[in-house]
């Protein structure tokens, strides 16, 4: 089918810029555009959720309302749109539902999310809009794979609709009480989706929608090989492995406009491949703002991430003293997380002063800062389905040391010392000692090598993460499916 044929509905509970709290946020604001630029009339569906800033809610305008059936209720439905950046975006409200303070984490979120599961196939009534292909993503809207093929089909609107489905961290996959499936989201009486939703007593939104759809999709290559074994799988492998063939892993890009040294506005002094220098001015500056010991010799290396233990910090803190007491390298750390994390951090740059500074927050400006400051950036994580750290490090010219799992080791080329080659530093093992010796081996290239450092830091900027080949990948999986 021709680009201009396609019709897509993305759905997400998150939406940058309108709510993000983590990457799915900023995949479901870069991937459609990218889709829309190659021609794809592609268009966006999300809650009106309340924390959606005031600026974009009085852009949009009222379509209608209905009531959707949801079980035994018949629930209120109001559909907006609104046009942003030359895009359609559909907003459902329901403010039972959906105002609250922040997008997820209650107690009613099985009905929450079915309740959006079922409306964003019900919205598609009142809109002059007939997709061919549902794009979901994440348990919080699997669900809708399953309604499209048990509750929709022989409708007209829906008959030839097909679904994708993006994992973006199979960890998450929405998980209930069997009183769920009857009460909340009224399949109880489906056996094939009784059957299908089920998993060990509880109702799965993931292994439902892993089930029903026409195809499945995840954030990296390497990732899509992973969470076919019982180690990442948690627990859905076995619909991965006998699904293989329509499971493919799509790598996700970043925004090259907003991630751009040479225009970004956060930054102490913008810089590109031919003032490649001037990324010290940044370094310096950094130094001076946070306190540390201003010498542009000592290597600067950061941390900014989530402080979970998804993100290897536990290796980090294994060998931070080490690394600290054997080099002469500095320390930054930006992040928020689990307290054991928080007070190390904090534990360090009390004994390592001058050189450690613990930034326990998050904070969008001093994380460009950071990136364009530091010379290299730790990303040793237990399991990453794509990443997003290593990728905008890279853009700023700065050398990500990561551990080879996911979209780490599909991004990351390993430094040759011999050839010279290579983007970044990367260990295999989830391994302390691994990430000691990775970590000082770049050091070491830093102090005695500068020209080889200087050149790995221009291949890693030249490196292209840009959304592009992404979305004519997904139009690929699009025209496949249509195909049959």
């Amino acid at each position: 089918m021709s680009v201009d044929k396609l019709k897509i509905l993305f759905a997400a509970f998150e939406v940058s810029p309108f709510v993000k709290t983590g990457g799915l946020g900023d995949v479901a604001g870069a991937l459609p555009n990218a889709l829309h630029n190659e021609g794809v009339d592609c268009r966006v569906v999300m809650p009106l959720l309340s924390s959606i800033d005031e600026k974009y809610k009085k852009e949009m305008h009222k379509i209608c309302d209905i009531t959707v059936p949801l079980g035994w209720r018949n629930q209120y439905l109001g559909i907006y749109k609104l046009l942003y950046n030359d895009m359609i975006y559909y907003f459902l409200d329901n403010e039972y539902y959906f105002k609250r303070e922040k997008p997820y984490g209650f107690f009613d979120d099985g009905e929450r999310i079915g309740f959006f599961s079922k409306a964003v196939l019900e919205f598609l009534e009142c809109v002059n809009f007939s997709p061919n292909v549902l794009h979901l993503n994440d348990w919080h809207t699997a669900l809708a794979a399953v309604y499209l093929r048990e509750m929709y089909r022989g409708i007209d609107k829906f008959d030839h609709m097909k679904s994708v489905i993006t994992i973006h961290n199979i960890k998450f996959q929405g998980m209930y009480s069997t009183f769920v499936l009857d009460d909340v989201v009224g399949l109880g009486n489906y056996s094939d989706a009784r059957r299908q939703l089920l998993q060990n007593g509880s109702v799965n939104f993931m292994r439902g929608g892993l089930n029903y759809t026409d195809f499945i999709t995840t954030v990296s290559p390497t990732y899509a090989e992973e969470i076919k074994t019982h180690y990442y799988g948690e627990g859905l492998e076995d619909i991965l492995v006998r699904r293989k063939d329509i499971v493919k892993g799509i790598l996700n890009g970043i925004d090259y406009v907003s991630y751009n040294p040479m225009t970004d506005d956060k930054i102490y002094k913008n810089y590109n491949y031919f003032n490649i220098q001037d990324k010290l001015v940044n370094k310096i500056a950094l130094l001076k703002e946070k306190g540390l010991e201003v010498d542009e010799n000592r290597p600067l290396i950061s941390i900014v991430s989530r402080l979970t233990e998804q993100k290897g910090l536990d290796l980090v803190i294994k060998i931070f003293e080490e690394l600290l007491d054997t080099t002469n390298c500095m320390f930054i750390v930006l992040g928020t997380g689990d307290e054991k994390y928080e007070n190390a951090f904090r534990y360090f740059e009390n004994k390592y002063k001058k050189r450690v500074s613990a930034n326990i927050c998050f904070s969008e400006e001093l994380s460009r800062k950071v990136y364009a400051g530091s010379d290299m950036v730790l990303v040793p994580s237990r399991f990453e389905p794509c990443g997003l750290t290593q990728m905008i490090a890279m853009r700023y010219f700065t050398i990500p040391i990561v551990r080879e799992t996911g979209g780490l080791k599909d991004t990351v080329k390993p430094y040759n010392k011999f050839t010279n080659e290579g983007n970044g530093f990367s260990f295999a093992n989830f391994n302390a000692h691994e990430l000691l010796f990775k970590t000082k081996e770049a050091i070491d290239l830093y102090n005695n090598e500068k020209d080889k450092f200087n050149k790995l830091m221009l291949d890693a900027g030249n490196t292209n993460f840009t959304w592009t080949k992404s979305a004519k990948e997904y139009i690929e999986v699009y025209n496949h499916i249509l195909s049959y």
